[in-house]
């Protein structure tokens, strides 16, 4: 969706969903682990059922924004490296979060992990397809294969974004409130900062500059207007002539 969304004040996270309604643009997970991290982030890690649930809040605001927006998986943090002990039961305790969280919160849906060759952990979202044993393709998680292609969400520490409601109260103890959110979107005034504070040195300099040649010229012009007191009697006869007329 291209918009930082953050919750709870200051000293929340904040996260990204990449939705992608053409297929050719989505990306398999070691693209998506890359992109969240040239963007200062990590793809997603959920440390509670309070996180999950906030996420499927978000895909949900989402779904219903009208944008034709339907199926498509997202991948999340969750991944197994290497296919050892892979097709055995200690499989699922392989899994660990790209971004070094040790959270022990899982919600596969059932039957899975199946593990072998999928070893990259997607959310499912899939609002068009029939419900399976384990109930509808949503929000719950599947292993799958990495070089597959999903969207992705990411996820940004607290100090990353730092997002100040504007006007917006919330109360944690309310529960329609609890999940309160905040979108914020990068926009041109943030972009123009950034260009102007590094000029404001060389902007100094010129003033500088500019307010010393102005004092120059004008130290000069009065010099050239200034007379001197030779220059004012040079004029002026130093020896008195004696005017005939004053004869007697």
């Amino acid at each position: 969706s291209g918009q930082k969304v953050c919750y709870g004040g200051f000293k929340r996270s904040c996260y990204k969903l990449a939705y992608f309604q053409d297929l050719s643009r989505r990306v398999g997970f070691q693209e998506a682990r890359q992109a969240c991290e040239i963007d200062g982030g990590a793809l997603l890690s959920l440390e509670s059922e309070a996180e999950q649930q906030l996420i499927e809040n978000m895909l949900q605001n989402l779904t219903k924004s009208g944008s034709g927006i339907s199926d498509g998986d997202f991948w999340i943090g969750l991944w197994r490296s290497g296919d050892g002990l892979a097709t055995s039961s200690a499989c699922p305790d392989l899994y660990q979060w790209a971004d070094g969280s040790i959270s022990p919160f899982r919600n596969w849906y059932t039957d899975e992990p199946s593990c072998g060759s999928e070893a990259c952990v997607v959310m499912y979202h899939q609002p068009t397809a029939n419900p399976g044993l384990g109930g509808p393709y949503l929000y719950q998680w599947n292993d799958d294969r990495c070089n597959m292609k999903h969207n992705f969400i990411c996820k940004y520490g607290p100090d990353t974004f730092p997002t100040v409601p504007a006007g917006n109260s919330y109360d944690t103890s309310k529960p329609e409130d609890q999940y309160h959110v905040i979108a914020t979107e990068t926009g041109i005034i943030p972009n123009l900062i950034y260009v102007i504070i590094p000029t404001i040195p060389l902007l100094l300099l010129i003033l500088v500059a500019f307010g010393t040649c102005c004092f120059q010229m004008l130290h000069k012009s009065k010099g050239r207007t200034k007379t001197s007191p030779n220059q004012s009697t040079l004029w002026i006869s130093k020896t008195p002539r004696k005017d005939s007329s004053m004869e007697v």
